[in-house]
């Protein structure tokens, strides 16, 4: 009976494909709805029904299933709702289905595709936006869950499936809670699913349920969404680090938005997930690891510098080596030439003291014995003088040297001194021009006749003195006569001052020169052609006031107060001695 029964069977399943094949594409949905009819024939589970699977397989009929998932259905008789019974129907098909043959397709293409329709036939379905669609969204999800809890396989496919994140993305209550549900029966069925999905699906999936906790204001879908975080977390534990460091701010909105809306069990269960390790350990954990990257890269960046440099350096080594090598072969040198020096110049004094003792020895032979006596004494006093003038001079040096820097105090304070007391005066003259003027009192006539009284007294003793005309011309021509002889004469006081002015200046370079020139061990002949040669020291002059005029704009402030409190209209009178120091030691300062 059994065997008629199964013969019964697929013959029906035969007639059904051939049906298939000839009809037109619209009419194929409603005939692959016998194959509700076929399925009921077999019990579930038995291998009647395993045999019964793999003929559909065989003759294409669940590859046809899968296809006219995506048609249109609203030109089709019964409208959605063949089609969500066509997804119930492929999900009963495909559960329990192990074919003997093309086993690789059967996994790896049929099954992916069934799972993209059956989400592409629920996208067509919450785009019609109706409220009887509700229930063939709920059929078509029912299937995808029977269809992925027979294949474990397949969690992945529809948790990276386009159709699936654009389902989870829609505003729509219901729509939402059922996708949600379906992510639920996804992590309970498959558990390590998530370690498997690509990370940037993941966070998109987690974006989506954190925007929905922090917008939505109905519990329905707070509720779906808290299970769903709380499935996600619990199956893969990692995932709580990651909602710490990516949603900062997810403790406080769920301990604030959704306290007491009738789900706290699982709010609270996720909220000790979330944070039962320390928020500061994750974030010095982050930190640490960032500075390890940080040094990371920059310990590299210096590594391939000092690669990059390392022929330079080497090159640079090796000559500052070589370079320290001639110094110190030089340096040697230099120290065997002035040992060998000091030698010839021991010898040269030795030569010397005896020579110069022969003389003497040569000398006291010429004198009479009588005289030798008052030559040594002359000798000797010479000597005395000798050696007093050297020591005065170098008692003197060293007197100036250590007076230089008091010196230089003093000027310092005698030009701040000069300073400030112009800024005074200066500062008078305007106080008194701004003042108001006073006139004299008024005189009383007692006064008027008091004053009166004393200068007609006055112009009695002092009476007025009449010349004649002849008298006023003697008196011009002696004016005259007495200006022509003051101007000659000063006429030659000025030249005689220039000349002596000149000489000053002839004096105070030599003197420069002096100060400047060696001591007489270290003299050349070079620089006795300096002191011969009056080109020279015109030169020498020539650099020093240049020098002199450098020097001046880097002068202290203190040296630079009188510029500061002069009148732009007035010359100043300290210029030229700024300019000319150098050169006129012993003139005068004008007043």
């Amino acid at each position: 009976m059994s065997q008629n029964k199964t013969v019964n069977v697929g013959t029906r399943i035969l007639s059904l494909a051939s049906e298939v094949t000839e009809v037109s594409n619209q009419n194929v949905p409603v005939l692959l709805l016998k194959l509700k009819e076929i399925l009921k024939s077999a019990p579930s589970l038995s291998k009647e029904s395993k045999k019964l699977k793999e003929d559909l397989y065989h003759y294409d009929l669940i590859q046809y299933c899968i296809l006219v998932l995506k048609q249109d259905y609203s030109r089709v008789n019964g409208g959605w709702a063949t089609a969500a019974k066509l997804a119930e129907i492929l999900s009963n098909c495909c559960v329990g289905l192990d074919p003997t043959e093309d086993i690789e397709e059967f996994y790896n293409k049929v099954l992916p595709s069934a799972v993209d329709n059956l989400l592409f036939l629920g996208r067509r379905l919450q785009d019609e936006e109706k409220n009887e669609f509700l229930h063939f969204i709920q059929t078509v999800t029912n299937s995808l869950c029977w269809l992925f809890g027979g294949h474990i396989q397949l969690a992945v496919c529809v948790l990276h499936c386009d159709h699936f994140l654009q389902l989870l993305m829609t505003d729509d209550v219901e729509t939402g809670t059922t996708v949600m549900s379906v992510l639920q029966n996804i992590l309970r069925v498959n558990s390590t699913v998530l370690p498997q999905m690509d990370e940037n699906i993941l966070h998109c999936i987690l974006d989506e349920l954190v925007y929905k906790l922090s917008s939505a204001t109905n519990p329905v879908i707070g509720n779906a969404a808290t299970k769903s975080l709380l499935l996600m977390v619990e199956s893969h534990q990692p995932l709580a680090q990651l909602l710490i460091m990516r949603y900062r701010g997810l403790r406080a909105l769920l301990s604030k938005q959704w306290t007491g809306k009738g789900f706290g069990r699982e709010l609270g269960r996720l909220l000790d997930f979330l944070y039962s390790g320390s928020y500061q350990q994750v974030e010095m954990q982050r930190l640490h690891q960032a500075a390890c990257l940080i040094q990371a890269v920059w310990k590299g960046f210096q590594t391939r510098n000092r690669l990059k440099k390392l022929p330079k350096v080497v090159t640079s080594l090796q000559r500052g080596f070589r370079a320290k090598r001639e110094q110190e072969l030089l340096h040697f040198k230099r120290l065997k030439e002035e040992e060998d020096l000091k030698q010839q110049l021991q010898l040269q004094r030795r030569r010397a003291m005896r020579i110069f003792r022969e003389k003497q020895l040569t000398l006291l032979e010429i004198v009479h014995a009588g005289q030798v006596d008052r030559h040594m004494q002359e000798m000797q006093e010479k000597s005395a003088l000798m050696i007093q003038r050297h020591w005065r001079g170098h008692k003197e040096r060293r007197i100036f040297h250590q007076q230089r820097q008091a010196l230089k105090q003093y000027k310092a304070a005698v030009t701040i001194q000069r300073a400030a007391i112009r800024f005074l005066k200066k500062r008078r003259r305007i106080r008194e021009a701004l003042s108001p003027w006073k006139g004299p009192a008024e005189l009383t006539d007692a006064r008027r006749l008091e004053l009166q009284e004393k200068i007609d007294e006055y112009f009695r003793l002092h009476p007025v003195s009449q010349l004649s005309e002849e008298q006023g011309k003697e008196l011009h021509v002696h004016a005259q006569e007495t200006l022509g002889q003051y101007l000659l004469k000063r006429r030659l006081q000025q030249k005689a001052e220039l000349r002596r002015e000149a000489l000053l200046a002839q004096i105070n370079t030599d003197i420069t020169m002096l100060m400047n020139a060696p001591v007489l061990k270290e003299a050349t002949e070079k620089h006795l052609e300096d002191f011969t040669s009056r080109s020279m020291p015109v030169a020498a002059k020539a650099k020093q006031c240049h020098n002199t005029m450098l020097k001046y704009t880097r002068w202290p402030w203190w040296k630079k107060l009188g510029d500061e409190f002069m009148d732009d209209e007035v010359v100043p009178k300290e210029m030229p001695a700024v300019e000319y120091g150098t050169l006129y030691i012993g003139g005068s300062k004008p007043s």
